[in-house]
């Protein structure tokens, strides 16, 4: 059998069974990883109060760690409650020596106040966080109050510049968790790390049982990085882990009552977040247009082309114009020949009754009468303030706009403009871009297919029929055809057209995959892979 990965979590004991190495227990189990749960604290706490906290003997935490490193050694680590400055030294100490064999993964909630109130940190150990865990970190969790805490309260209590300041101590990645913030109606985290920054945002939970909300969270993306995620995707699997266990929460004692992580947050499509593009807050809202099925939909470079595969009987479903400037075109002659090629496009597909859509160039496709946009995610993060108000504008008209992504983040990003299609991608290996991305497979298809607030076209590597049906299939609204449509359109369209019907007439019914699988490569699992028995 294949060994699950392992995480360590370095934190404290709660007597109560709501926070702690309990909450963290629940976390990784919802996430099938296996915890080794270290004690660097023993607290006698309740539902309503923390009486007393005694750390436990640096030479007892070392003895743990010692007695787990050599057979169970971690992907990633987890520390919540530390209970001394000694400690959190034993714990930078065991850092260095395991990262002396591959990457390990580090996940620091600063624990520096329990929910009751009761104080878990004093100066040294705020000192041990900066000196000596915040430098190794990976991922940082702090909620707004910890964050002004490990800066030393600085004169802003702006969060993206508290996260930035926070990143530049040290850490790889920071999430500024939102348990402690005023929005009533929505639950907000700000990610700030090198490949995604925005706000995570999700309806909030209305609950007063909230007890080990923020362990959850810390050991759900240590679970998430363990099973090979970058940190950007592991915090917005995170995000639906603890807002699931906040779902579950329940009520045991007079007060706060703990939530309770489980499996299951992956298949539910209300608890896939947003992601604001910069300092904007995601809104939670549907699409402005009713769409139709995008189908079998054509991506070709030219209006010559487009009118060769519009002629065809059976025609497409959907085409799309995806145009390059050629490097010895002037600017004011390749304008002009975009906008000859998109209106004489559109016109050719309106006469079809086929939907175009152009790629990329949305402010010359405004001006030459498009009725739908694509941008990839390059151009999106380009968009001004400005822009996205013209889109928007555009899109109150009707103009429908689809939206690419490749990863999870980009998923979010995605569903946070509320977009009229959303292309996951590249399905099978490509040859047409050049991506860092893994292939994301029928599983992850289907998944997107079940969980994006879109309809989801499938696209990248589908060269033969097969494949065209077995994205119809695995549940996608559309599936792109590039290459596959080779010089003589009309004559193999028909095969296409088939292809698509019996897929959508063979379509698994079955329940989506529990998770996607991770599209970019991650070292702390490769790491963890190579020191594996065979």
């Amino acid at each position: 059998m294949n060994k699950p990965p392992v995480i360590w979590s370095i934190a404290g004991t709660d007597s109560g069974g709501g926070a702690g190495l309990a909450a963290d227990q629940r976390a990784a189990d919802a996430f099938g990883v296996h915890l080794c749960p270290v004690v660097a604290a023993v607290t006698a706490q309740s539902s309503t109060a923390v009486t007393r906290i005694d750390a436990v003997a640096p030479s007892l935490l070392d003895a743990q760690l010692a007695a787990l490193a050599a057979d169970m050694p971690p992907t990633a680590i987890k520390t919540g409650l530390l209970g001394s400055a000694e400690n959190a030294w034993v714990v930078a100490r065991w850092i260095d020596r395991l990262r002396q064999l591959g990457p390990v993964a580090l996940v620091i909630d600063p624990v520096l106040r329990a929910s009751t109130g009761a104080a878990f940190a004093d100066v040294e150990l705020l000192r041990a966080y900066r000196e000596a865990l915040l430098p190794r970190a990976t991922v940082i969790t702090p909620n707004q109050s910890e964050a002004l805490a490990l800066l030393g309260n600085p004169s802003t209590n702006n969060v993206p510049a508290l996260a930035r300041a926070l990143q530049a101590s040290g850490p790889e990645a920071v999430v500024v968790t939102g348990g402690d913030a005023t929005t009533p109606e929505v639950s907000i985290d700000w990610l700030q790390t090198p490949l995604a920054c925005g706000w995570l945002s999700l309806p909030r939970v209305p609950t007063v049982h909230h007890h080990g909300t923020g362990c959850t969270f810390a050991s759900a993306l240590a679970s998430a990085l363990a099973m090979g995620w970058v940190s950007a995707e592991a915090a917005v699997l995170a995000k639906m882990a603890t807002t699931h266990a906040l779902r579950h929460a329940r009520a045991v004692g007079s007060g706060a009552g703990p939530v309770i992580a489980r499996d299951g947050f992956g298949t539910d499509p209300n608890l896939l977040p947003l992601l604001g593009l910069d300092e904007e807050m995601p809104r939670h809202a549907p699409s402005p247009n009713p769409v139709r099925a995008p189908g079998v939909y054509a991506i070709v470079d030219s209006a010559e082309r487009l009118e060769a595969v519009l002629q065809a009987q059976p025609t497409v479903d959907t085409i799309q114009l995806r145009m390059k400037r050629p490097a010895d075109l002037s600017d004011g002659r390749w304008q002009a020949q975009l906008g000859e090629a998109i209106a004489r496009g559109q016109r050719a597909a309106d006469a079809a009754g086929v939907l175009l859509v152009i790629n990329d160039h949305w402010q010359t496709a405004l001006g030459a009468g498009a009725k739908a946009l694509h941008l990839g995610q390059e151009d999106l993060l380009a968009l001004t303030p400005a822009d996205r108000q013209q889109l928007q504008a555009a899109r109150g008209r009707g103009v429908q706009l689809g939206l690419s992504s490749h990863s999870l983040w980009e998923l979010c990003r995605a569903a946070a403009l509320q977009p009229d299609l959303i292309a996951c991608g590249p399905v099978w290996p490509t040859s047409t871009k050049d991506m860092p991305w893994r292939p994301q497979g029928l599983h992850n298809l289907a998944w997107w297919a079940h969980m994006a607030p879109a309809p989801v076209v499938g696209i990248g590597g589908i060269l033969e029929s097969a494949q065209l049906q077995a994205v119809a299939a695995a549940g996608a609204a559309g599936g792109c055809v590039v290459r596959g449509l080779g010089d003589r359109p009309a004559q193999t369209l028909p095969a296409w057209r088939a292809a698509w019907q019996a897929g959508l007439s063979n379509r698994n019914d079955t329940r989506p995959p529990a998770l996607p699988h991770p599209t970019l490569p991650s070292p702390h699992l490769a790491a963890a892979l190579s020191r594996s028995d065979p």
